[in-house]
């Protein structure tokens, strides 16, 4: 049903599946589990952090409502499950200064046309310049780099598509890039020791490795932090945060608004700058 009915991504499907399978694994056949039953997993995952509790106890929600719609179960049981308040956390970030610092790196190391080097270029232009995901990225096909319009056709989360701009930077690293990629094969990046795609662990490493030699703590760095600062550094341009919550292809702009907090500082200038009562 997640994946026919909603789209989910392979990850979102490898998640859920954790989660039942441990939950059956603490009380058994979930389809014939009984309240008493669902609420003492309360007391089996007590010691999990709050934001894992939330995700396990919202997978079995699901679940048995998916249960009692196909008419497997008359009852459901799920209200007996916990319900921690969670707050989401501020993403960390990269000042600007050290997304300087690696570009000046990863620009020194791509100098000579090492296409190992052009190729970190360019997922590093797409990353920060673009704001994809790490499975985005990574998984793109030769075809989503349109020759006659500045845009990457990007395939998202529960299968959704959207378009996104390409800088003039990125553009140029991924001409180089192409021309040093060779032939065959439909992705963008493909993998070098088999078939397939560069996978978002071998992306991880690489970006850990990079920040290194830039001098950048590399705990500090990685592909989801990069596509955080693209669209905290964005909102301090000025962007809409519509326009934000289309470019990063969330579903809901609740996902997008937690930039608001992150940009705090920027709204409180911008209200004593421009408000009427700051004249007087």
């Amino acid at each position: 049903m997640l994946a026919a009915e909603r789209g989910a991504a392979a990850n979102t499907l490898m998640a859920y599946r954790r989660d039942l399978e441990g939950a059956e694994e603490a009380i058994g056949d979930l389809t014939q589990a009984d309240r008493d039953a669902i609420a003492s997993l309360g007391g089996a995952w007590a010691g999990l952090a709050p934001s894992s509790l939330a995700r396990k106890c919202s997978a079995l929600r699901q679940f048995c409502g998916f249960l009692v719609d196909e008419g497997w179960r008359t009852d459901d049981p799920s209200p007996a499950l916990p319900r921690p308040r969670t707050r989401r956390p501020l993403p960390r970030l990269l000042g600007h200064g050290e997304v300087d610092a690696l570009f000046a790196r990863a620009e020194e190391e791509a100098a000579g046309d090492k296409p190992e080097a052009v190729r970190l270029l360019t997922l590093l232009e797409l990353l920060y310049g673009s704001g994809l995901r790490a499975t985005e990225l990574v998984s793109l096909p030769l075809n989503a780099v349109p020759r006659d319009a500045p845009f990457l056709n990007v395939t998202g989360k529960g299968g959704q598509q959207r378009m996104v701009p390409v800088s003039t930077r990125a553009r140029q690293a991924l001409s180089r890039w192409l021309a040093l990629r060779g032939e065959g094969g439909k992705l963008l990046f493909p993998s070098t020791g088999r078939s397939g795609h560069l996978t978002r662990i071998r992306l991880f490493q690489l970006l850990r490795a990079l920040s290194a030699r830039a001098g950048i703590d590399p705990e500090k760095v990685s592909p989801h932090v990069l596509r955080h600062a693209f669209a905290t550094h964005l909102l301090e341009g000025g962007a809409d945060l519509r326009v934000l919550q289309t470019l990063l292809g969330h579903a809901d702009i609740a996902t997008t608004q937690i930039y608001t907090h992150v940009d705090a500082a920027r709204l409180v200038a911008l209200v004593n700058a421009r408000h009427p009562l700051s004249k007087r």
